[in-house]
């Protein structure tokens, strides 16, 4: 589905953040791209996204070469992005946002099912705008709600558990592979987390703006578990917090 072609791309100051990346994406299922802090994941998140484009390499999705589209342009091909840090809209209800999101009308079922997806209930949001008043979790997952409710052909969240409490996690891996099981539509996710890095169909890794590995997650997995107990194994170290 999506086909990421020797990716290159630079900082303004001129630091290397991705060099030569190339990856692809099946059609179906989860992929979780991983490694250490600042190693470039989520700028190839953006780069797949649109919201930055690449100064080498070329995006290729569904057959599409879509290296040279904006963001807008992505969403209506069938790319959903969901932000590290979700913007917020003043005048806007959570209501509103889905219905945008989904592009048209939806139903008392249909809300209640995406909120409780991310541990919301519609009852307490449906009316409450996107601003200041919900807290970073609360904005988090309904933004991630917002994605769900597009049903895109392709799926990114940017560490979509940062803010989710512990009550709600389970829901929120539960949101997840729902997706995945959907034989035409794919995701992929950022993310640290074991228990979300568990639930992959593939895992890549991206170190020093490298690919280090990629492959399915029981070649992979055990790897990184294994070096996130050894502090001097420079393998990224997980985050095994909620496990």
């Amino acid at each position: 589905m999506l086909e990421l072609k020797n990716i290159s791309w630079s900082a303004p100051d001129g630091r290397k953040v991705l060099d030569s990346v190339s990856l692809t994406i099946p059609e179906s299922g989860l992929t979780v791209i991983t490694g250490p802090n600042g190693g470039g994941k989520t700028t190839l998140a953006k780069i797949i996204a649109g919201i930055e484009k690449p100064q080498e390499g070329r995006i290729i999705f569904s057959g599409e070469d879509i290296t040279d589209l904006d963001v807008t342009e992505r969403a209506r091909k069938g790319i959903s992005y969901a932000f590290q840090q979700p913007v917020r809209f003043k005048g806007i209800t959570v209501r509103d946002l889905l219905e945008i999101a989904h592009g048209s009308r939806i139903d008392e079922q249909t809300l209640c099912s995406l909120l409780s997806k991310v541990g919301l209930c519609a009852r307490d949001y449906e009316d409450r705008e996107v601003n200041a008043s919900l807290s970073g979790g609360e904005i988090k997952r309904i933004e991630i709600a917002t994605v769900l409710a597009r049903d895109s052909k392709l799926s990114v969240f940017d560490e979509p558990e940062a803010g989710i409490d512990l009550w709600s996690f389970q829901g929120l891996i539960d949101a997840f592979q729902e997706i995945r099981k959907a034989p035409d539509r794919s995701e992929i996710i950022i993310s640290h987390q074991e228990r979300i890095l568990s639930v992959a169909d593939r895992i890549a890794v991206i170190e020093n703006g490298h690919l280090a590995e990629e492959g399915a997650r029981d070649e992979i997995l055990p790897h990184l578990i294994s070096a996130s107990r050894c502090p001097a194994c420079p393998t990224p170290t997980l985050r095994r917090s909620d496990i």
